[in-house]
C-alpha cells in the first residue's frame, strides 16, 4: 500500500485523512505547514503529497512549487485539498504541477478512490 503524507495546518482534517486512509491500508505522514511538508517529502519520500492551500510559513502554491524542484521526487502525485473552488486557482495550481484537486469536505470514498487511482502498488 501507499505512503501518504498530508499536508494541512488543521490537526482535525489530517486526522481525518488518516482515519480514512489507514484502514485501507495506507500509512500516513503528517505535517501542520509546507516548509515542514517539504521536509518529511524529502526524508521519507512518500508516494503522494495530500496539501492544503492556506497555510501559515509555506503554503501549499509553494510547496507544490518546491517540492517540483526536487530531483529525488520526480512523478510524485500531489493532490490539493481545499476549501477553494476557483478555477484560476485551479489552473494556476495545475501549472504549479499539481495532479488532482479534491473540495473540502471530502466524502472518505472520494479520497480513497484518487489515491488509489494515482498510487499504483
Amino acid at each position: 500500500m501507499a505512503t501518504v503524507l498530508t499536508v494541512d495546518d488543521s490537526p482535525s482534517i489530517r486526522q481525518m485523512i488518516k482515519v480514512t486512509l489507514e484502514p485501507a491500508g495506507h500509512s500516513v505522514i503528517e505535517a501542520g505547514d509546507g516548509a515542514q511538508g517539504l521536509a518529511r517529502a524529502q526524508s521519507s519520500r512518500p508516494d503522494l503529497v495530500i496539501t492544503d492551500l492556506n497555510m501559515p510559513t509555506m503554503n501549499g502554491m509553494e510547496l507544490i512549487r518546491a517540492l517540483r524542484k526536487q530531483p529525488s521526487l520526480t512523478g510524485l502525485p500531489i493532490v490539493f485539498l481545499t476549501t477553494e473552488s476557483n478555477d484560476a486557482l485551479k489552473q494556476e495550481a495545475k501549472s504549479a504541477g499539481a495532479t488532482g484537486w479534491i473540495t473540502k469536505p471530502f466524502k472518505p470514498e472520494q479520497l480513497l478512490a484518487v489515491v488509489a487511482k494515482l498510487v499504483r502498488s
